[in-house]
């Protein structure tokens, strides 16, 4: 083969030069700017954002003969930006994200802050909700109970006098809830702290408004007395008169008293062989009974129960009470 047929080494290097000249003219005259803006995108997508990253990228923008104004663009998550021959600027929108963009989107996990106070607010609500229908529910139950078969467990008629010496019977407890409780006036401890306590209860629940908005009448406390020998309206007027001016006092005859007790499952007694004038004790179980507005029996309240305890187990009766007509 002739020698004059092989390039020499300065041809080669000519012509690799002038090659590469050519395609830089090219990419910056000839190619179009979707080509540039392509290149820009595999240049992004190909590198991790970090320095040596970046140098990586840089050497390979000036290799494939793009302008730095491209790279910067794409590494600062703006525009495009390409200059065209005459030096003036040419801006595309970037229509998608890095794998580090995308990473840190979703850096903190499905929830956020806004999320996990919505959800334990949620629960929080849940959890009082059922917890009041639970309670709700168990009241019921109790009432329910409490109810006989065509009249009522606890309770029933009755016709006695108050402490004005006027008839009363069980039909003015309808339309509203009363709280009965048995006692007498010669009793020296118990009787009148409960009387102290019911006091404080009848003040407690007419002032909440819960009571206001049923459209009930105030709570009506009764007081029926255990010892109708010694216990007659005026007595019962001047003792009750201690305690709270709302308190309706009633007495009777030995036999009717005798009758309204078995009626509300009240035990009591007295001493036998008593005589005229002779003081005694009277021996009785120690409850409220709460009466519905129908006249039924709801709950009994102990001596275990505050003041405070006991107007919130009436006012939650109350309450369903209210809901339950609306």
């Amino acid at each position: 083969m002739s020698k004059s047929l092989i390039p020499s080494r300065r041809t080669l290097l000519s012509t690799t030069f002038s090659g590469r000249t050519a395609a830089s003219t090219q990419s910056g005259s000839g190619l179009g700017r979707a080509v540039q803006q392509q290149r820009c995108r595999n240049l992004s997508i190909s590198t991790p954002i970090t320095r040596a990253g970046m140098e990586t990228s840089t050497r390979r923008a000036r290799g494939n003969g793009l302008g730095m104004g491209c790279l910067q663009a794409v590494r600062g998550g703006g525009n495009w930006i390409g200059r065209s021959v005459n030096g003036s600027a040419s801006v595309g929108v970037r229509g998608y994200k890095t794998v580090q963009e995308a990473k840190s989107r979703y850096r903190s996990g499905p929830f956020s802050t806004l999320a996990g106070l919505l959800f334990l607010s949620s629960g929080a609500g849940l959890i009082f909700y059922f917890r009041y229908e639970k309670a709700r529910m168990e009241r019921k139950r109790v009432a329910e109970a409490a109810k006989g078969v065509g009249r009522p467990k606890v309770g029933g008629e009755f016709e006695l006098v108050d402490q004005r010496g006027e008839g009363w019977g069980d039909g003015r407890m309808k339309g509203r809830y009363s709280l009965v409780y048995f006692g007498f006036s010669h009793c020296p401890d118990i009787c009148p702290e409960e009387l102290d306590k019911m006091a404080r209860m009848i003040d407690l629940v007419n002032a909440s408004p819960v009571l206001t908005s049923t459209s009930l009448p105030p709570l009506l406390p009764i007081f029926i007395t255990c010892d109708p020998a010694r216990d007659t309206p005026a007595v019962l007027a001047e003792y009750l008169s201690e305690f709270h001016k709302d308190i309706v006092g009633l007495t009777g005859t030995w036999e009717q008293i005798k009758d309204v007790c078995k009626k509300y499952r009240v035990y009591f007694s007295t001493p036998a062989g008593v005589k005229q004038g002779e003081d005694y004790l009277v021996d009785h179980s120690i409850y409220f009974y709460l009466m519905d507005p129908e006249g039924d029996f709801v709950e009994a309240i102990g001596r275990q129960h505050s003041p405070e305890q006991a107007a919130e187990i009436i006012l939650a009766h109350v309450g369903d009470w209210g809901n339950g007509r609306r």
